[in-house]
């Protein structure tokens, strides 16, 4: 790769970070139809503050109460928009070799899952057993919503 291959940091920031928080709220629907409606895993209100959790404990996030979701919420979109960032680092390079976003979208997925879990296992004992074949799909899947969602903004702003 060439240094022609990548953005700008504005152009990356400014398809990114749209790209990201699109994202975001792709997975946040996501989870509220699946994780809230289908599984019945938590409550609807569990999904802003469950980043809380992941990265402090359960202990912190009950212990904030309402505050968590505030919280929560900054977590998810600071990552969401980080991720969308880096996506957009990267899209123009795999864009010129033919590579289509969607396909892109689904190996950042799994790559965003991995770098995410592997490091709230690294600061939290208090996370679900990402051992267990239905976190690991659950997980991935709820990822592959955010990433299509976002390469296609990021695919969208970056063709202008």
């Amino acid at each position: 790769m060439t240094r022609q291959d990548f953005p700008t940091l504005g152009a990356a920031l400014s398809a990114g970070v749209p790209g990201g928080l699109f994202g975001g709220v792709c997975i946040w629907i996501y989870e509220a139809l699946v994780w809230v409606g289908a599984q019945h895993l938590l409550p609807l209100a569990g999904i802003p503050a469950n980043a809380v959790g992941l990265v402090f404990g359960k202990a912190v996030q009950a212990g904030l109460g309402p505050v968590a979701m505030i919280l929560g919420t900054a977590i998810h979109f600071s990552f969401a928009a980080l991720w969308g960032v880096g996506f957009a680092l990267l899209w123009p390079a795999l864009r010129r070799r033919g590579v289509e976003a969607t396909l892109a979208a689904l190996g950042w997925a799994v790559i965003a899952w991995v770098v995410m879990h592997g490091a709230i296992s690294l600061v939290s004992s208090n996370h679900p057993n990402y051992l267990d074949p239905n976190v690991v799909i659950g997980g991935v899947m709820s990822h592959i919503v955010f990433t299509v969602a976002m390469a296609g903004v990021v695919k969208r702003r970056m063709a202008r």
